[in-house]
């Protein structure tokens, strides 16, 4: 039986020249898709860290108006809102913009707010209720 039956070629293991060209496209699909989104998260990462520190300057003025109930709202200032500041590092944080200028914040007002060079108000994303560059609604 074995004289008249054919015998298979075997088959040698490897990639095709279409396999490895699919691989590759497929490879630099996923660095384009990295690439192209990572301005996005830069963005919104430096969103995410202005609203953290927004958030803990306004608890500092809540407890510090809790404990001194007669004080205006317009008296505070970063000497004052300091000691209460959860983590105390000794100075008052400020906040880096999208241009990676860093910007104080205006605690004079309640929630506080990033100020810009001119002093007004610095909120890249234009909504006050998204939470991203103040402390939100």
């Amino acid at each position: 039986m074995n004289a008249s039956s054919p015998t298979k070629p075997k088959l040698e293991g490897g990639f095709t020249l279409l396999e490895m060209s699919l691989v590759i496209m497929m490879l630099i699909a996923l660095v384009a898709m990295t690439s192209f989104g990572g301005g996005a998260i830069s963005t919104w990462t430096k969103g995410r860290d202005a609203s953290e520190t927004l958030r803990s300057v306004y608890v500092a003025q809540r407890t510090y108006l809790a404990d001194n109930p007669t004080a205006p709202l317009s008296s505070l200032s970063e000497a004052k809102l300091l000691p209460y500041l959860p983590m105390n590092s000794g100075t008052f944080p400020k906040v880096k913009g999208l241009d990676d200028t860093m910007r104080s914040i205006n605690v004079n007002v309640s929630p506080p707010v990033v100020k810009d060079s001119s002093g007004s108000t610095y909120d890249p994303s234009g909504s006050p209720k998204d939470s991203l560059w103040d402390v939100g609604e």
